[in-house]
């Protein structure tokens, strides 16, 4: 169940950043449209000629004003549509589509109540008895004031909608109106309903929203220590964006009246003060709260941070470490992306990363308590604090006390860094053992990489892939394979996953396309690429949709990538070597002995006769094959099914002797989607020696298949087992069919 709730919420984080992205640039425009258009800057900075009233440059910028007001004004209808495309699986056009049209239709259901109960009069005036602040104009309907989470219950209501009826299928007088035709169908009625519903609900959902929000910025500086403490914390698993955003979109993060509208949320009130920045004395610290402390840490202290790393590195390894981490710290500055900096010690030393929680709490809490009112679009970086700080000038904003706050912030990270990364000997970069190169990958390292190995370069047909597809094709692999990705988005520096069998994910070959790091939480991968990550999510989709099935299963996928990684390592050198360990194991004693039995009636051969080489080579593990003259697959042995794969093809097998195996019906028998086979069995079941555990149709997979012989496989064979052949031609099911000798 927790698996499944973080996975929710990771999509729900997710959907988020499709609706934030567009923030900065509304932001940049609000902030030098306003800044630009005040009468006191523009006094100030000598530019009456330039951008006086009836200037061109005047009218530009008052144009740019406005349209970066219009964004943040109509928050509630693009979260609609942002979130509903983020958790649509396919066509999500349609959702985006569906979005606009429900959240219309729930704002009339809803302004269509008010009038008729009398909360709103004929003359559109809003009846005297309402409490002020609890109606509100969107889309120039008027409606309940839900803010963006109204936007955020079409966005998530109609993904729902789409992701259960994009295929439904109706009769033939109404075939017209079946797939996709009928989500915004389903979603206009639904949101009807769901309006006239909300007339009662939301009133008390707001009034709890209301007393939260006063709990919150009632907590003083206190409550900002722990806000800033629990969305660093969240960084790893990705679920920040879940948790700060009702704090900047929303009244939770406080309410206030702004140039006679109320506002709702941190970052909002922000920029309603901005653009009416004339009026405004200084700009709100406590709607700032949320984000004004991370100028603080992301210009000055992750820098410190990084420069003590670069000082701690190997003599050896300094040049290299220090081309990583300054690149990092770069980004870090300039544009407020912490996580290249985040993960380079975060996997290796997570109590740095603690270090890091605590700091960069601690400096939300500062900010609020010096009275900071620096505004940000979606990082504090040095654009934004340019800006939203410098540009406003200190007299609205206090940006100057973050100077000598940030100073003391660079030396705090830099000898606490120092000094545990010295005391407990931490394997930061450029403190790695020597057979280990310090660089983050770059795409052309990966592409170099791939000129090494035929099986990343080039596709089962012998074509060869271009650059994107030759990366995409290895995240691919390293996700399990295609069969097994069930969901592809990605955040602002993460592509983030879902697959179906987690177990499948090869967190070596997905480091090997360039990322800095995988983070797994159930069937939910997180996989940190940086800020180009939306161009890698987007060639992975491409690539995707059109994908052939190169290798059997995602089992078959990641066992062959090892294996032709390490054959195209191998040199003369190696393999004399191990042709001389080969040598001396066959005199080496065997101290134990497994037997596994046929799990059907059959013929029985070495694995080398497998009509695949990715079987016949001992790539995904060794055994044996046998043709199946029965359509019943049995237990070999006493033990457990550890999973059946979705398409029934095969089983993974736990016995109780401690032996994993590896069930694979046919060959290329994934292709088939199900069909001819019928599961006896469920995951996690504990079976005995001869119970049935899969059903075949013989004839239906002979007509279909590439070939019905099914390797028997030892998946996790140490180094000191090897298998031996017992039984070659007519074999029945219970029947030794291999021995896995342990050689002393």
């Amino acid at each position: 169940m927790k698996d499944k709730i973080f996975g929710v919420l990771q999509r729900v984080g997710r959907s988020f950043m499709l609706p934030i992205a567009i923030l900065p640039v509304a932001g940049l425009l609000l902030g030098i449209g306003s800044s630009f258009t005040n009468e006191t800057t523009i006094a100030m900075y000598g530019l009456e000629g330039i951008l006086g009233s009836g200037t061109i440059l005047h009218g530009l910028l008052l144009i740019m004003n406005k349209v970066g007001s219009i964004v943040f004004d109509n928050l509630p209808l693009i979260f609609a549509v942002g979130v509903a495309i983020g958790m649509a699986k396919k066509e999500k056009e349609v959702s985006a589509l569906s979005a606009v049209i429900a959240y219309f239709v729930m704002n009339t259901a809803i302004n269509a109540m008010l009038v008729l109960n009398g909360d709103i009069l004929k003359s559109g005036e809003i009846a005297a008895d309402v409490l002020e602040g609890t109606i509100a104009s969107s889309c120039g309907i008027q409606t309940l004031q839900m803010g963006v989470f109204g936007g955020i219950i079409v966005g998530l209501g109609v993904a729902a909608l789409h992701n259960r009826f994009y295929k439904i299928q109706l009769p033939n007088a109404l075939s017209f109106f079946g797939g996709t035709r009928f989500v915004p169908i389903i979603s206009t009625l639904v949101y009807m309903f769901v309006g006239i519903a909300l007339y009662f609900v939301w009133p008390t959902v707001q009034s709890g929203i209301y007393a939260l929000g006063g709990l919150v910025t009632g907590s003083g500086y206190a409550g900002t220590l722990v806000f800033g403490l629990i969305k660093r914390a969240l960084i790893p698993f990705g679920l920040h964006h879940v948790f700060y955003m009702p704090f900047w979109q929303t009244a939770v993060g406080g309410t206030m009246e702004v140039a006679g509208q109320m506002v709702q949320g941190g970052q909002n009130i922000f920029f309603a003060q901005l653009a009416d920045s004339a009026n405004v004395a200084h700009f709100s610290a406590d709607a700032t709260r949320y984000f004004s402390g991370e100028f603080i840490f992301m210009i000055f202290g992750l820098p410190g941070a990084a420069l003590a790393m670069y000082r701690c590195a190997k003599p050896e390894k300094k040049k290299a470490a220090g081309g990583l981490l300054l690149s990092a710290a770069l980004a870090c500055m300039l544009t407020g992306i912490t996580e290249p900096i985040e993960f380079s010690f975060l996997f290796v030393a997570p109590a740095l990363f603690a270090v890091q929680v605590v700091l960069a709490g601690s400096a939300y809490m500062i900010a609020h308590m010096l009275n900071v009112a620096v505004g940000l679009t979606f990082s504090g970086g040095l654009l934004d604090f340019f800006l939203f700080g410098i540009l406003q000038g200190n007299e609205k904003t206090s940006w100057i006390r973050i100077i000598p706050v940030g100073i003391i912030y660079f030396f705090l990270y830099y000898f606490i860094f120092t000094f545990l990364i010295k005391k407990f000997n931490f394997k930061t970069p450029g403190r790695e053992d020597s057979d280990t190169e310090t660089k983050l990958y770059t795409k052309a390292d990966v592409n170099a990489r791939k000129e090494g190995n035929n099986t990343t370069n080039v596709n089962d047909s012998g074509q060869k892939l271009s650059d994107e597809d030759a990366v995409s094709r290895t995240i691919t692999r390293g996700l399990g394979g295609k069969s097994n990705i069930s969901d592809v988005d990605c955040c602002a520096t993460r592509l983030r996953c879902t697959v179906i069998n987690a177990e499948l994910v090869n967190d070596a070959l997905l480091k090997s396309t360039g990322a800095s790091g995988v983070v797994h939480k159930g069937k939910g991968v997180q996989v940190i690429y940086g800020p180009h990550v939306t161009v890698i999510k987007s060639n992975l989709e491409d690539y995707l949709e059109n994908a052939p099935d190169e290798i059997d299963d995602a089992a078959d996928i990641i066992k062959a990538t090892n294996a032709s990684a390490d054959h195209a390592k191998t040199t003369d050198a190696t393999a004399k070597e191990t042709a001389d360990k080969e040598a001396a194991e066959k005199e080496a004693e065997v101290v134990k002995t497994i037997t596994i039995s046929s799990p059907v009636k059959g013929l029985a051969a070495d694995l080398s006769e497998a009509p695949d080489p990715a079987f016949a080579e001992k790539m995904m593990g060794d055994g044996a094959v046998v043709t199946p003259l029965d359509p019943i697959v049995r237990a070999p042995e006493d033990g457990e099914v550890c999973f059946v794969f979705e398409t029934k093809h095969a089983i993974g097998f736990m016995t109780d002797t401690g032996v994993s195996l590896l069930i694979h019906i046919g060959i290329d028998t994934v292709k088939l989607d199900g069909k001819g086979f019928e599961s006896l069995v469920e995951n996690g079941q504990k079976v005995k020696k001869g119970e049935p555990m899969l059903k075949l149709d013989l004839d239906y997979l002979k007509a279909n298949a590439t070939s019905v012989v099914s390797p028997i496989l030892c998946t996790e064979l140490e180094d000191n087992q090897r298998i031996r052949l017992l039984k070659h031609g007519t074999i029945e099911e219970g029947e030794a069919l291999f021995a896995i000798d342990f050689l002393a």
